[in-house]
Formats: C-alpha cells, sequence, structure tokens
C-alpha cells in the first residue's frame, strides 16, 4: 500500500481533516496563487473541460472540490437548470458565494459544505460532474470514484482536471523546476503556509495518472474513461462516461 500523502507531516488529523485545515488557512490568496502559479492558463483549462462535457447537454451539474467555485461558475455556459458546488472547507466556500453573488449566479449555483467520499444526494441525481484539482485530496479515491458513478445519471459525463508532470525535454526539466523549487516558494510568500505548496508537488507524484487513473475509473463502473494532456502535459483533463 503507497503512503498517503498529507499536507502537514507532523499532524495526527486524517487526510481529509489536513486538507479541510489547509484550505481553509489559504482561501483568501487561494485564487491569486492559482493564477500565479498557473499563469492564468488553469481558465482556459476549465473553459476546455465544459466544451467538452456539451454535447451531453446537462440540466443538472455537481461541482466537486468547488473551492472558490471557479469551475461551478464556468459550467453555468452548459445552460443546466441547476449547479451544485461542494466543499469539505467552509473558508474556501465563503469566497466562492461572494464571487457568485457578484456575478449574479445565486439563482443557478448552490454551494454546499460536504464530502465528496460521502455525497448526502440519491442515486443518479446529476447528469454531469466537474472536479478541478481535487481528485488527488480524496483521502479514499476509489470510495470517491464510486460515490461519483453512483450519483451520476446514466450516459452522464464527468470532467476531472488534475496537475501532471509533463514528459518531453525541455518542460519536463523547466516544470520540474517551477513544480518543486518556486512553488513552495511562491506558495509560502503569498499565502504564508509553505507546507500547502510543498503538499502540491508531492501530492501530484503520488497520483495515478495517464492510463493508470484511467483504468481505476474503468474498474469502478464508468462506461468510458479518455485522458486528454493539456498545455505540453502539465495538465491532465480526464473525461469519463456512465
Amino acid at each position: 500500500m503507497s503512503k498517503i500523502i498529507t499536507p502537514y507531516e507532523a499532524s495526527a488529523e486524517s487526510k481529509k481533516g489536513q486538507v479541510k485545515e489547509m484550505f481553509d488557512n489559504i482561501a483568501p490568496r487561494y485564487d491569486l496563487l492559482n493564477r500565479a502559479l498557473s499563469l492564468g492558463i488553469d481558465v482556459s483549462w476549465r473553459r476546455k473541460a465544459i466544451r467538452l462535457l456539451k454535447p451531453f447537454s446537462p440540466k443538472t451539474v455537481l461541482d466537486l472540490a468547488t473551492g472558490t467555485a471557479d469551475f461551478a461558475i464556468e459550467a453555468r455556459k452548459l445552460q443546466p437548470d441547476s449547479i451544485v458546488g461542494i466543499d469539505i472547507a467552509p473558508q474556501m466556500l465563503s469566497v466562492g458565494r461572494e464571487k457568485i453573488a457578484k456575478a449574479g449566479l445565486d439563482p443557478l449555483i448552490e454551494l454546499k459544505t460536504g464530502d465528496a467520499e460521502q455525497l448526502d444526494y440519491p442515486d443518479e441525481s446529476f447528469d454531469a460532474v466537474t472536479i478541478g484539482f481535487g481528485v488527488r485530496n480524496f483521502e479514499n479515491l476509489t470510495k470517491g470514484l464510486q460515490e461519483i458513478h453512483r450519483v451520476l445519471s446514466p450516459g452522464g459525463a464527468v470532467a476531472i482536471l488534475e496537475p501532471a508532470f509533463p514528459t518531453q525535454f525541455p518542460i519536463k526539466q523547466l516544470f520540474q523546476f517551477h513544480f518543486n523549487v518556486l512553488t513552495p516558494i511562491i506558495g509560502k510568500w503569498i499565502s504564508g503556509d509553505q507546507a500547502a505548496y510543498e503538499y502540491l508537488p508531492n501530492s501530484v507524484k503520488a497520483f495515478p495518472t495517464g492510463k493508470e487513473f484511467v483504468q481505476m475509473c474503468k474498474e469502478e463502473g464508468f462506461s468510458s474513461a479518455k485522458h486528454i494532456p493539456l498545455t505540453f502535459g502539465i495538465c491532465a483533463l480526464y473525461l469519463l462516461e456512465k
């Protein structure tokens, strides 16, 4: 069994508890950090994911690990009847609610505190699920995938974004320097929580990417699972179908 990667190694708290604490700590600066660390490219990744979901014409959308609701807000372009965002970190949701209110999307998007591995929804409740940079934070990845499959309607689709390590020279070397060296420094400077941004590259290294993750998704019942590398492979987009 592989080692469970956690944000705060000295903490006796579970991974789930530590992830909640980490995101609550960095919530006020999270969006600024995302833009700084990705050079703003993360916006285009979400747009790409939403474009791939459009053919499914979902009426109900669930955004897991919604954080400050960037993916949930982008999902409005699907023209659904409702969007629900779930996250375990209340401070992240507070920032997200402010953004939703400012955009006038209160009637469409609802944010709730919740656990992606124990969703409080009946089977087949949603036509589409989105998850932006959150799956690798699950304490039990298999259980999380099972829950996603359970609440997804037949014929529905899931779009997952996760950071990934590129394999081609010189992008691989440049990215490793940025991710392993610059990311913790910038993270500490902006958020004050260096451990959170040391956890980021460590959690990406430990996450099953590409074919391995696709196989996991198929084993949990998804009829189709595709891996789409983005921006020279620094981000992985997974499109799953039920």
